[in-house]
């Protein structure tokens, strides 16, 4: 059963029941478990090659043994515990355990510092944690409250249990009868933010949010249960969710998981790709940028038949030499730590390139102004998702403790994204960019996404990111900071160039007037570029 064949059709009907109570660790991978118990995981180690399979035969008695675990330490329904383990198969027992239980798991990606985790922990006054080898040593210097458990995987330390002799001494029963039912409306999980201009914001979802993936999974990444999916994801942040466990095991497709080095290798790559044949593929577009930077020629792309990209819009360059190589279109999607996807371009529709395609199954999302108001065609506005009463399916609860937040984002009956777009009169949405991200200079409102894609173009520039810079005569210029591809020289007959292919390859006003040269971008641990951090080294530059 493939994605939907008729868009409008689908729309109209499609909708998801919500049953009182719901759990994904029983009733989605024990449920798999009992009636096909076929390969859930490929565990791929760093090097590319050594790997584990897993059914959910194998994750169902893994997660109850956690789950026994953390009964044995006295936690219950409603208690948040911080889970800072990459991608490794512990994470699965430690995710799926917290679920049955009705824990409240808080992924963190490994980077963080020990500033980072003592506002985390003492934010969402966390009742444990759960690390994973060497990061323990950022605990070393933070208090935590007396009856906070440390368990600690793959290491030794003193103060900390072990996660290995604690799974050992756990049955690998449990029942339903055992634990506290959870109803579809109580807390599943909490995502803190990439803060951008003060402290992350935590992120609740309620466990109707798994069933909300089946959207992701189904339409964009037009999954089936043969299917083998994988998705680049660390397991800190939210994008491993919508592509290594709601929707692909409501649906019973087979995830891959690889142990990524912290530096990214294009190659090693590629080589997964092909030798594990993967069938569905989903990438932020920095990965994408240095895929296709590399000789795809010599890769066998034959079982790969959909590629998908989140995080942030995709270039039309890149999908144009992506799909040379591998004869797959990249569908790009669009949605948030906040949401399941919610806009997107799919096998069923044509694909405008650069665009951000239509609205999923399940969601009423238009582009709106400050007070709801529809926008006219071809007018940027924020992108907003219909959210009466704040209970709708696959949108989060509302950010935990912070109910100034939370009313920001959700007035007049809608969720506002803080992002901002305009819409063509076909019902195709363009993105333009955070709101806080849009240029105004010298009267006109540019994106950085037209002039990054327009720059994308250029045969020396591998990367880049645009922002304004404060100007004395028009208030704020466009600048563009670029990596080149290798064999390339920043020189000024070079910036010329890649200024007079932007003038032909956009509006003309909308060219970098200024272009710096950079070996690399700043990023969050997403992947997305912090075009904020950008802006403000830039005005700090400029002050002094």
């Amino acid at each position: 059963m493939h994605n939907m064949k008729n868009y409008e059709k689908t729309i109209k009907e499609f909708n998801i029941d919500v049953p009182h109570f719901f759990n994904f660790g029983f009733d989605v991978v024990d449920k798999n478990a009992e009636t096909k118990d076929n390969t859930a995981l490929i565990w791929i180690d760093t090097d590319g090659e050594t790997h584990e399979k897993y059914t959910f035969g194998d994750l169902k008695r893994m997660s109850n043994r956690f789950a026994n675990v953390l009964k044995e330490q006295g936690f219950k329904k409603g208690d948040n515990l911080y889970v800072m383990v990459p991608r490794v198969p512990e994470w699965y027992s430690v995710m799926l355990g917290c679920f049955k239980l009705g824990v409240i798991p808080m992924p963190a990606p490994k980077i963080l510092r020990e500033k980072d985790i003592d506002y985390r922990l003492k934010a969402s006054k966390a009742r444990g944690a759960v690390v994973y080898g060497d990061s323990i040593e950022k605990f070393g210097n933070l208090s935590t409250p007396d009856n906070f458990t440390k368990i600690a995987i793959k290491y030794e330390s003193k103060g900390w249990q072990n996660y290995e002799d604690l799974m050992a001494k756990a049955g690998e029963y449990l029942s339903r009868e055992d634990v506290e039912p959870t109803k579809s409306t109580d807390p599943l999980i909490i995502y803190f933010t990439s803060g951008t201009t003060k402290f992350p914001k935590m992120v609740l979802h309620d466990q109707t949010y798994a069933l909300g993936h089946y959207i992701t999974a189904r339409f964009w990444q037009d999954l089936t249960e043969d299917d083998i999916h994988w998705t680049l994801s660390d397991t800190g942040w939210g994008k491993a969710v919508w592509g290594k466990l709601f929707g692909q095991w409501l649906i019973g497709t087979t995830v891959v998981m690889h142990n990524q080095s912290d530096r990214f290798d294009p190659e090693l790559h590629l080589n997964i790709l092909q030798n594990f044949g993967v069938t569905t593929f989903c990438a932020p577009p920095t990965a994408y940028r240095m895929l296709i930077l590399q000789d795809l020629s010599k890769y066998d792309f034959s079982k790969l038949r959909h590629s998908v990209s989140a995080g942030e819009p995709l270039n039309p360059e890149v999908i144009r030499k992506w799909k040379e190589h591998t004869k797959t279109l990249i569908y790009d999607g669009y949605g948030q730590t906040e949401t399941v996807n919610t806009v997107a371009n799919y096998p069923c529709l044509e694909v405008k390139p650069g665009s951000m395609g239509k609205p999923a199954p399940g969601f009423t999302v238009d582009i709106v102004d400050d007070e709801a108001n529809p926008m006219p065609f071809n007018e940027a506005g924020h992108i907003a998702i219909k959210a009466e009463g704040k209970n709708q399916v696959g949108i989060f609860r509302g950010y935990y403790r912070d109910e100034e937040a939370t009313n920001a984002a959700f007035h007049n009956g809608w969720y506002f994204t803080g992002d901002k777009a305009y819409k063509d009169e076909d019902g195709y949405f363009w993105f333009v960019g955070r709101s806080d991200d849009v240029i105004k200079s010298s009267g006109y409102r540019v994106g950085p996404f037209e002039v990054e894609s327009a720059l994308q173009t250029h045969n020396a520039v591998a990367e880049s990111a645009v922002i304004g810079a404060p100007d004395k005569l028009r208030g704020t210029i466009v600048k563009a900071f670029i990596v080149l591809k290798p064999g390339f020289e920043g020189s000024d007959e070079l910036i010329t160039d890649i200024q007079e292919h932007v003038k032909n390859e956009t509006a003309p006003y909308k060219y970098p007037r200024e272009i710096e040269f950079v070996d690399n971008l700043p990023k969050t641990v997403s992947g997305k570029i912090r075009r904020v951090e950008l802006r403000q080294m830039e005005e700090n530059r400029r002050r002094h």
